[in-house]
């Protein structure tokens, strides 16, 4: 048997279950169980005053006990899950209403007595049935009684008379239309109730949204961007691994070639797809934001400078074979990144300043290319990065779309 959770002492987890909303329904049913018990003892006592036959109660009783137990067993071994409604409320309840009823037919003086319990049942029901199951409920009540007053008045009119029956026949038949209008009531209340529990939920996520995601390309925004870095930054300080670099990716000539030629649709188009196709790029682990306008941050973990240049460089092929504009299918569009590693001991924004000017670099010798801040090359963290740059720094290579005059 596996360990209960703490909250759970061993023998609760063994009657109930551990199952939070399982656990509910099989107390639910079991405190249910106890108009069982109060009818139980209302025979006991009718055999007792001699106003029942013993024989008849055991079985009546031994009836309920097999009830209660086959519920319980339904819902404890997690069996009813597998219905629309797992906590088996109307079955439950007629199944109640029927061993009252049979109770209300063998206890001869006393079985105005088990009305009350008939009702008690109902009440219960106004708390846990929808409309339309208490309905059902109080029409079953209404002709199970009838059906039982009139054979009881036909077989024992001595202990059954007419008027008596009738008049527990007129209570119940102006008790359940009550009990049915108020379980609609309070069924409309919990259905109202949920359906404003989950707009709250579903406004809280996109207040959670808002304020975590841009609303163009759905990407971190800046804010949040910022969260998660210190996040890292906190944790590479706690235990001198987990080193990340940072860098800014600036779309080239993104406002003449995009926005100024094909609108601002246009442009929200190409931020976009450029967004999916750096997302399908990168590594999960990595975290893409938009920083502001046509500039993105890239966090990319647990990474050395050098990994992270080539990890630039595959989004840089991976752009130059996306279409990122469809009504122009062949427009293709470049960008200018500044990488930087970060340092123990400095603070996020000395790190950005750094990749921001590595950025600007980039811009300065032409664009297109990804060039390592000055300072982690002369701190030697990436020994060939000079060779790599040379590499990147032949003169100004041709743009995939000319700029406009």
């Amino acid at each position: 048997m596996s360990t209960p959770p703490r909250e759970y002492s061993l023998w609760s987890a063994w009657l109930l279950g551990t199952d939070p909303k399982q656990r509910v329904r099989v107390e639910h049913s079991l405190t249910a169980a106890l108009v069982y018990v109060v009818c139980v003892g209302l025979m006991v006592y009718a055999c007792w005053a001699g106003y029942m036959q013993v024989r008849q109660a055991v079985v009546l009783s031994g009836a309920i006990l097999l009830n209660v137990l086959t519920f319980y067993v339904l819902l404890r071994t997690g069996w009813s899950q597998r219905l629309d409604e797992p906590a088996l409320a109307l079955p439950q309840i007629l199944s109640a209403l029927t061993w009252i009823m049979g109770a209300y037919a063998i206890s001869g003086p006393v079985h105005g007595s088990t009305m009350m319990l008939m009702t008690l049942v109902l009440m219960f029901g106004t708390f846990t049935l929808d409309a339309r199951s208490a309905r059902i409920a109080s029409v079953y009540t209404v002709v199970l009684m009838g059906a039982t007053s009139v054979v009881k008045m036909w077989t024992d009119p001595q202990q059954y008379p007419i008027k008596l029956e009738a008049a527990h026949l007129v209570l119940a038949l102006t008790v359940m239309p009550t009990v049915s209008k108020l379980a609609a009531q309070l069924s409309a209340m919990r259905n109202k109730v949920r359906a404003q529990r989950n707009e709250l939920s579903q406004a809280v996520e996109r207040i959670q949204e808002l304020a975590t995601r841009d609303e163009l390309t759905k990407l971190y925004n800046r804010r949040h961007m910022n969260e998660i870095i210190d996040q890292h930054q906190k944790r590479l300080e706690r235990s001198g691994h987990h080193r990340f670099c940072l860098a800014i990716i600036d779309l080239d000539y993104f406002i003449k070639r995009v926005n100024d030629t094909y609108g601002h649709a246009g442009g929200d188009e190409v931020l976009c797809r450029f967004s999916q196709a750096a997302l399908d790029v990168l590594r999960q682990t990595d975290v893409l934001a938009r920083w502001g306008g046509e500039e993105f941050l890239v966090l990319l973990t647990d990474t050395s400078p050098e990994q992270a240049l080539r990890g630039m460089e595959r989004l840089r092929e991976r752009l130059a074979r996306s279409e990122v504009l469809t009504r122009r299918p062949e427009l293709r569009v470049t960008f200018s990144a500044g990488l930087a590693s970060f340092h123990i001991g400095e603070s996020l924004d000395e790190c950005i300043e750094r990749a921001d000017r590595a950025l600007y670099r980039a811009k300065q010798a032409g664009r297109d290319r990804t060039l390592l801040c000055a300072s982690d090359v002369e701190a030697g963290t990436l020994p060939d990065a000079p060779a790599l740059d040379d590499a990147r720094a032949e003169p100004d290579r041709q743009p995939a779309v000319s700029c406009p005059d």
